[in-house]
């Protein structure tokens, strides 16, 4: 790292929490059965009770909707179904004042189709002003256009289909790595960039703390867009050698960073979502020197229970697996680079029925332990809507109760394909991203507080008894250990600080380290029982009797080795090591 570049440790969001809010699902003020900004605003008190310091919010600009948001129609404007841009000041304002900050969505690898630049890319034609604003390309030499095969490229899209879609107008293919609706854009194109940058600032001007950016290593594409290997049974090709972690990517991260973020010292945060990448390139876009991100969000640990067949095809969670993931990622990126904490967002399912046990019986206990042990780490967490209450998947019936783009088109593909419709939605339920959108469950009322109409999705039947007002109500909640947990992020160092090291690593049910701070000379033991048996630990030496830090099991005797953890138990013990 260069003698001038800050150490991330240094930076104010290194001891942050961040809470990400989903607005469609949070809070509705008008009864549309849509969240909406003036619903998040009069929800802010909650927020501030948590103690996060950072709300992400996902998309509210203009979008047609093909994928809830992220196909974006304006930049530089609020959806009406979500309010207007004075309710995003209001918003902002008030977030400030609870001493809070706000980080926006920023969607710029792909635009909605239906925005100014792509209608006048389209129509332009070839050779037009606009036309390299996005990726276009002739049928393949000899196909016919418009038939199967006569795509520039075998690539799949991530949303199933050919990545490419043909324009009868002009007789050319434009690229969507994403949905139909969703083209491309050409970052090789400065102007493209420069519209982008101009947009940022724009938002910057008017107080945003930064930006989440969405599969922003997915910008460079290799310019050859050569074919990808069909794997086994499958109908395209993988075209993500040519586009993850592009041949540009950091040139362009870089001079984002120049040309707007360094506008803004020490002030801002940027995290970039980024699939596919490895610890060893999230290691140079978070490294300070370079300036380009503060942090990644990597998907490495949410994979590991994706079957041969993807993420429907449901394998359970190794440990040991995990472990060494997670283990990974904090010693490969150590001093010099960042980790974003995360188990759940609006992509993924809940973490309580996924790693944990969403059982009446060990419900919140293994809630607890599995916040224990992300927020342990080194890295900023990031808590999701209702993570902080053990929201759980939804019992989804039939493919009618789904709305997701991704999770319809796989059904739709699926059944193309043969497969058994039952085996189809059991993989939908374990996995689908509606499980992340269900509605927030504020109260036991009907719709569960979030409307006084007819929610987009319906709400998990478990609002009865699982619900924000009766955690709040309950110091033991999964709530108030998520408030104190986010209260020792602030107040302990070896969490900043502190190195990593796994204890361990190849037992299959006790996930355990130690996080020592040289500075304070401090050290803690995490222990956690990832089970819903009893599980003995022999402890590292010189932590019997060692001071309770925090635990889901209250401690009833002083620490002892062996000591025998309870299913899904967590505790961290703190002592001094000068």
């Amino acid at each position: 790292m260069p003698e001038n570049a800050p150490s991330p440790a240094d930076a104010w969001w290194s001891n942050a929490v961040v809470y990400q809010i989903y607005p469609r699902s949070f809070a509705d003020s008008n009864a549309d059965g849509i969240g909406d900004l003036q619903g998040i605003t009069e929800r802010l008190d909650y927020l501030s009770e948590l103690g996060v310091d950072v709300l992400w919010l996902s998309p509210v600009y203009p979008s047609p909707h093909d994928d809830n948001g992220y196909d974006i129609s304006d930049y530089q404007d609020i959806d009406p179904l979500f309010g207007t841009l004075a309710d995003f000041d209001r918003l902002l304002a008030s977030v400030h004042e609870r001493g809070m900050k706000l980080v926006m969505d920023l969607v710029v690898n792909h635009t909605s189709d239906e925005h100014p630049w792509f209608t006048a890319s389209r129509d332009d034609g070839p050779g037009g002003p606009k036309r390299d604003w996005y990726i276009w390309r002739p049928p393949r030499e000899g196909m016919e256009p418009g038939t199967a095969g006569a795509e520039p490229n075998n690539w799949e899209s991530w949303f199933s289909g050919s990545a490419w879609t043909f324009d009868e107008a002009s007789g050319e293919y434009y690229l969507h790595t994403f949905s139909r609706k969703q083209p491309d854009l050409n970052w090789d194109n400065p102007d493209v960039r420069q519209a982008v940058y101009a947009m940022m600032r724009w938002w910057l001007r008017r107080g945003v703390d930064g930006f989440r950016m969405d599969v922003i290593n997915l910008i460079s594409k290799d310019p050859a867009l050569p074919d990808g290997i069909v794997p086994e049974g499958a109908r395209y090709g993988d075209g993500r050698p040519y586009y993850v972690c592009g041949p540009r990517v950091h040139d362009y991260l870089a001079e984002m960073h120049r040309e707007v973020i360094a506008g803004y010292p020490r002030r801002l945060l940027t995290v970039g979502e980024m699939p596919d990448v490895t610890v060893e390139q999230a290691r140079l876009f978070t490294d300070p020197g370079r300036r380009e991100l503060d942090m990644v969000f990597q998907f490495e640990h949410v994979g590991l229970d994706h079957g041969p067949g993807g993420k429907f095809d449901v394998r359970p969670l190794k440990l040991t697996d995990l472990k060494a993931s997670l283990g990974r990622w904090q010693t490969g990126l150590g001093e010099t680079g960042w980790n974003s904490l995360y188990w759940n967002n609006h992509d993924q399912p809940r973490v309580v029925s996924r790693f944990g046990d969403d059982s009446p019986f060990h419900r919140y206990r293994s809630a607890k332990m599995l916040a224990t042990v992300l927020h342990l780490h080194r890295g900023t967490p990031y808590v999701y809507q209702g993570e902080e209450l053990a929201m759980a998947n939804a019992p989804f019936a039939s493919i009618a109760d789904f709305r997701d783009i991704e999770s319809l088109n796989h059904y739709r593909d699926q059944l193309a394909l043969g497969a058994d419709e039952r085996q189809i939605l059991d993989g939908l339920r374990h996995r689908s991203r509606d499980n992340a959108r269900t509605p927030m469950q504020w109260d036991a009322t009907g719709h569960a507080g979030f409307t006084a109409g007819t929610p987009w999705i319906a709400v998990n039947p478990d609002h009865t008894e699982v619900n924000a007002k009766a955690q709040l109500a309950d110091p033991e909640s999964v709530f108030h250990y998520y408030r104190r947990l986010i209260a020792l992020r602030h107040s302990e160092p070896a969490l900043t600080h502190g190195d990593f090291h796994m204890l361990h690593p190849e037992h299959e049910q006790l996930y355990a380290f130690t996080r020592h701070d040289a500075g304070t000379g401090t050290e803690l033991l995490v222990l956690a029982n990832f089970g819903a048996g009893d599980l003995a630990v022999d402890l590292p030496d010189g932590w019997e009797g060692a001071e309770v830090l925090i635990a889901n099991v209250p401690a009833t005797s002083p620490l002892t080795s062996p000591h025998t953890l309870q299913p899904w138990e967590a505790r961290v013990h703190r002592r001094r090591t000068v």
